[in-house]
This record gives structure tokens, C-alpha cells and sequence, in this order.
């Protein structure tokens, strides 16, 4: 009998550790999957505003910018960007 608990206590003991790494594994890969998105944003961010400056002024005025609003115009289309990807898995978990 204390043969049988010695080895259910160990089985416990394994599956925890086991778990444990698990979680900590998801938790990690999050945090890359994270870090790469952000660095993934930033450089299409860096991209677009050197395709924006080089525009001509007919140029940006045909999609509705002047030259110093470069900065802003592209901050703002990242914050409604940011909104629709939000409402979108949202509205399909919903669905």
C-alpha cells in the first residue's frame, strides 16, 4: 500500500512540473510572437513614412494629406487600424 501512494505522489509531482513547463512555454512564445509583431509594426511604420515623404504635394493631396500631416495621418490610420482589429474577432465570436 505505501508502494502505491510512493508512486501516485510521484505521478502527481511530474504532472505538475509538466504542466508548469507548458504554461511557461506558452507564456514565452506569446512574448516572441509579441516582440516580433511590435517590430513587425514599427517597420511598416518606418516604411510608410518614407514612401509618404517622398511623395509630391499633388500626390498627397490626391489621398487627402498636406506635407506636415504625414506624422499624424499615419498615427490616426494606426489607431483605426488598431480599433478594426479589435471589433473584428469580437463580432465573429459572437457569430
Amino acid at each position: 500500500m505505501s508502494m502505491l501512494n510512493n508512486i501516485s505522489g510521484q505521478f502527481a509531482t511530474s504532472t505538475a512540473i509538466r504542466d508548469s513547463i507548458r504554461s511557461w512555454r506558452t507564456r514565452l512564445a506569446h512574448f516572441i510572437n509579441s516582440w516580433i509583431a511590435a517590430m513587425i509594426a514599427h517597420r511598416e511604420h518606418q516604411a510608410n513614412l518614407f514612401v509618404l515623404r517622398h511623395f509630391s504635394d499633388k500626390e498627397l493631396k490626391d489621398i487627402g494629406l498636406y506635407r506636415n500631416q504625414i506624422g499624424e495621418g499615419l498615427a490616426e490610420a494606426a489607431k483605426t487600424r488598431s480599433a478594426l482589429q479589435e471589433f473584428r474577432p469580437r463580432q465573429s465570436m459572437m457569430s
